[in-house]
């Protein structure tokens, strides 16, 4: 069984490749049919999938409740026609029209066969037929072959005017490379640059005529650390520099690879953060409905505090400071809680959703900008309604006064109980948040148990500052997560900046760890620039993370 986007088309492939003999051949035919109709963009309903492939209507009878996106079935769809192949014997014969194996398509556009693998994953169909020689070999219909030369003729036809490389041009190639390696230490890039302008062949015939030698030849390798599987190690060291600001050109010199190589490292090493994340939500019918996005999340209730209405109410005399601030923001009415919460719970399984996309053999930037913008808006829309029901938690704590704890030790100890029960709380059964949280926050006091100690404990990590900018953006609160959690958080964030930016705002609020504060004027003679001008970038760089974070302004689904 192969690997799937989708688990729900795992479990049909296998399904469907234990059913009758004689259905599994329409089987494959209808989902090279329905291939050609997919949108990336769209989402398209399981029970219409298995109607597309059987021809079975079943209704909402026992099939799962599921949303697929047309970009994970344009994955999915080629492998459940192979394991289809593979769970039968479908001959060649089997077919009324001319069908090519490997080596007749390579012969027939003059092409190599990692091209044809190429159009492969770009939507070229193949099968697994056994051939009259007795051997299963992959083959491609006429009918595939010509659809799919209709819809990218010209990429095709830029494919068909190279042509292959003589075992003489080989050797060129890699003499010349070899010269320029051992005269100036180039990289592979520079070399592949260098020798495509002087051949005319393209960078990339280059550089895959280079590694090739290198894997055939190690002993005589032009590139032998290109040889080397770089470890868990050295990619988190990379990452993390990336992270402080090093520039993408930088760390390719200092590691001697590729900036493609780097780019797929940083990207990597943000996919796994990402898979590693638990992300737990309160599931709602209505998150599966086609117009779910624009419904839930440009719900004019959901913005929070309103910019027009009544002032706040003034807060009681002789309150401390801190608890009068508690009276800036107005308690939430019924549709604005409904709202928030929906609007919570919605951005935090569309960002499970987009995870299941990721293929981490091919992880996409865009893939994970939307991912973790979705996270770090969910948790701007949660600190709105923690910062909204704060009071609750004050006049709560008020009347438990009088045991072991003070009543700041309370209101912390309450504060730790409102935002768990922000994650449990399920706005669709009709119930007042307050209603809940007060039954959560006063079921903690009657423990009785003095655990602002264990806080204050657990949250002393001497990098303060980590947490003083991350509340600063309205992203966190430095009482309900890890300080790991919270600078993989902040460190998502801090990816979407300008190597400069990045550098800037992680050496003089000093996020990294170990790493001290720097002074404006001593990143400017770092940077070769005015104390000055590290001022106007790091206002520039903060003012670029509020956009980020602003929860109207985010262009979450683009």
């Amino acid at each position: 069984m192969r690997a799937y986007a989708n688990k729900v088309m795992a479990e049909l492939a296998a399904e469907l490749g234990a059913g009758l003999v004689r259905l599994r051949k329409g089987y494959i035919d209808s989902a090279e049919a329905l291939l050609e109709v997919l949108v990336d963009t769209r989402e398209y309903p399981y029970e219409f999938i298995v109607f597309r492939l059987t021809g079975y209507h079943p209704g909402n009878n026992g099939l799962p409740d599921s949303l697929l996106s047309g970009a994970s079935l344009k994955r999915d769809l080629p492998a459940l026609i192979l394991d289809l192949c593979d769970s039968f014997e479908l001959a060649s014969t089997d077919y009324d029209e001319p069908l090519h194996d490997l080596d007749a398509l390579t012969r027939r556009f003059n092409v190599s066969g990692k091209t044809i693998q190429r159009w492969r994953d770009r939507g070229l169909v193949a099968r697994r037929l056994l051939f009259p020689d007795g051997k299963r070999r992959v083959a491609f219909l006429e009918s595939s072959v010509r659809r799919f030369v209709a819809a990218r003729s010209q990429e095709i036809n830029r494919s068909s005017q190279f042509t292959q490389m003589t075992a003489e041009e080989k050797d060129a190639v890699i003499r010349r490379a070899r010269r320029m390696v051992d005269s100036a230490g180039a990289r592979l890039s520079d070399v592949a640059r260098r020798l495509a302008a002087h051949t005319g062949r393209a960078v990339e015939t280059i550089r895959y005529t280079l590694r090739r030698h290198d894997i055939e030849n190690p002993e005589q390798a032009i590139f032998p650390h290109l040889l080397s599987q770089i470890d868990e190690e050295e990619k988190a060291s990379i990452y993390r520099a990336f992270l402080r600001g090093v520039s993408v050109q930088s760390l390719a010199q200092r590691c001697r690879r590729t900036r493609g190589s780097i780019y797929r490292i940083v990207n990597e090493m943000r996919a796994q953060q990402l898979m590693s994340r638990p992300i737990t939500y309160i599931h709602n019918p209505e998150f599966d409905l086609p117009n779910a996005s624009d419904a839930i999340l440009n719900d004019p209730a959901a913005e929070w505090p309103p910019r027009a209405g009544a002032k706040p109410p003034k807060p009681p005399v002789g309150l401390p400071a801190y608890l009068q601030a508690l009276y800036e923001m107005p308690l939430l009415n019924p549709e604005a809680e409904r709202a928030l919460f929906r609007k919570y719970n919605y951005l935090k399984y569309r960002s499970d959703k987009l995870r299941q996309e990721i293929d981490p053999a091919h992880v996409r930037t865009g893939k994970l900008k939307q991912i973790e913008k979705c996270l770090v808006q969910a948790n701007v829309v949660k600190n709105q309604i923690i910062r909204a029901n704060l009071r609750l938690v004050v006049s709560i704590a008020k009347k438990h006064v009088g045991g072991v704890q003070t009543l700041f030790e309370l209101i912390s100890d309450g504060n730790v109980s409102l935002m768990k029960a922000v994650e449990k709380f399920d706005y669709s059964r009709g119930n007042r948040f307050s209603t809940y949280a007060s039954w959560a926050i006063i079921r903690n006091f009657a423990r009785s148990v003095p655990r602002e100690r264990y806080v204050m404990d657990r949250y002393s990590t001497g990098h303060e500052e980590v947490l003083d900018i991350a509340a600063g953006l309205r992203t966190y609160d430095s009482a309900e997560v890890s300080l790991s959690e919270l600078r993989e958080s902040i460190d998502s964030v801090l990816a979407q900046l300008s190597s400069m930016e990045r550098s800037i705002l992680v050496d003089h609020y000093g996020l990294d760890q170990g790493q001290p504060h720097k002074t404006l004027e001593q990143l400017g003679r770092s940077l070769g620039i005015s104390k000055e001008r590290v001022r106007q970038i790091e206002i520039q760089a903060l003012s670029k993370l509020r956009d980020i974070l602003h929860p109207q302004q985010a262009d979450l689904m683009s």
